[in-house]
């Protein structure tokens, strides 16, 4: 029953009671304790009967958060890693444990907030990618929509952040390995890390795997808080606030 449904049931039940109390063709006699009480409960559960159930807050949807990357201690600190420590920070942040194998992937679940995650960083080497992801994704039935790859780009400035909906590899092995398992759909939201160009000459292959200077550690370090902080943003459930989050937030230099 609607509000105003409510309101008009209630004053008729009161016209009622007044229209018994005092007739005019009867005596002009004092209302009884009893039959008072008996029209204002009347009054009152009609009114609490039409306001009904309070609805339900529906419960946070699951994302899973992929960082691309190369398994093994010869890797750990380079270029092509940055999607794995992305991934560290995140679970480290929020209290996740990622010390399960599942899937070919080191594997973590846990809570953003009140939003379920699933970490993940494949172990197939980068550009096989796609058979971990895809078996997570089809695993978990969970909408591409809520599932998160983050990984490097050499034509992002260094430490540049960039939240995209969805896209292309942008010539990114593990992100082509990503599309081809997830049956050529490009739908689902990436986050780009910036690690530059590589200096002239050099062979953009080697580039990807060479470590960070303390500069660049220093810059690097501040942009993945950066990134956690966009994650958070973006599974409450705002991915424009997120985005706009990112793009704007200033480079380290720029506060020395």
């Amino acid at each position: 029953m609607s509000s105003a449904a409510a309101t008009s049931t209630s004053t008729a039940l009161l016209f009622l009671g007044r229209r018994r109390l005092f007739s005019p063709s009867g005596p002009k006699t004092r209302p009884s304790c009893g039959l008072i009480r008996t029209i204002t409960h009347q009054v009152r559960l009609s009114m609490s009967t039409s306001a009904g159930p309070k609805p339900e807050k529906p419960n946070p949807q699951p994302w899973i958060i992929v960082g691309l990357g190369n398994p093994g201690k010869r890797f750990n600190g380079t270029r092509h890693n940055v999607g794995f420590e992305m991934v560290d920070a995140i679970a480290e942040a929020e209290g996740i444990s990622m010390g399960s194998v599942s899937f070919k992937a080191l594997f973590g679940k846990g809570f953003i907030g009140e939003v379920p995650v699933i970490l993940a960083k494949p172990q197939t080497f980068m550009n096989l990618s796609g058979e971990s992801v895809g078996a997570i994704v089809s695993y978990y039935k969970i909408p591409l929509k809520q599932v998160l790859v983050i990984f490097d780009d050499m034509d992002l400035p260094f430490a540049k952040l960039r939240l995209l909906p969805k896209g292309g590899h942008g010539g990114h092995n593990g992100m082509k390995s990503v599309i081809d398992r997830l049956k050529g759909s490009r739908d689902f939201p990436r986050l780009r890390i910036g690690i530059g160009r590589p200096p002239r000459r050099m062979d953009p292959a080697s580039y990807v795997l060479r470590p960070f200077n303390r500069e660049e550690r220093a810059e690097l370090d501040y942009t993945l808080q950066n990134g956690l902080e966009a994650v958070r943003i973006l599974l409450l459930g705002d991915f424009n606030r997120s985005a706009t989050f990112v793009n704007s937030a200033k480079p380290l230099q720029q506060f020395s």
